[in-house]
């Protein structure tokens, strides 16, 4: 059976935050490990979903991952300028790799992007180490943007997040 993105329910959010904190987790993404400042934010879906749309990838009824799209700047958006869309946090469980989820959550977020009136194109942050990330974006066209990288937390850690970008 195919992968499904649809909108993410309150039933799930707490299974989706623990599959974002724990992909950032086990990949190393995270300075501090489990007392890392990021991770409460990575957990709190309800949070986003407040202020954003988050999205999820199921199998048969099996959460893969999910990812959150910004419509527009907001309380949501780090990078975000007028008319463009922002995606975030985008996770994918261990034991859905190599599945298509996260290119058919980016995909989603693209198609929403197209449907937002005067949205010109979609932006997004990820880590150096972040390659199979890299490659879903630079094969859906999203290309680098070196002039917008930047860091989240200069006060407390010494980490350039790369910016893409989707002109629509």
């Amino acid at each position: 059976m195919d992968i499904l993105i649809r909108p993410a329910v309150p039933a799930e959010y707490a299974e989706l935050g623990e599959i974002t904190a724990q992909a950032y987790l086990q990949d190393g993404l995270l300075d501090f490990g489990e007392g890392d400042v990021y991770l409460a934010e990575l957990r709190d879906v309800a949070k986003r979903a407040a202020a954003s749309d988050v999205l999820v990838a199921t199998r048969d009824g099996i959460l893969l991952g999910g990812v959150t799209f910004v419509p527009r700047p907001g309380p949501m958006a780090d990078i975000a300028r007028p008319e463009e869309a922002e995606i975030r946090m985008l996770a994918v469980a261990r034991a859905g790799r190599g599945r298509g989820a996260g290119e058919a959550l980016v995909r989603a977020c693209v198609e929403r992007a197209r449907a937002v009136e005067g949205c010109r194109a979609v932006v997004l942050s990820t880590q150096r180490t972040m390659h199979a990330a890299h490659r879903i974006y630079e094969r859906l066209g999203f290309v680098r943007t070196p002039e917008r990288d930047w860091n989240p937390m200069p006060e407390l850690l010494d980490i350039t997040l790369l910016t893409y970008q989707l002109t629509l």
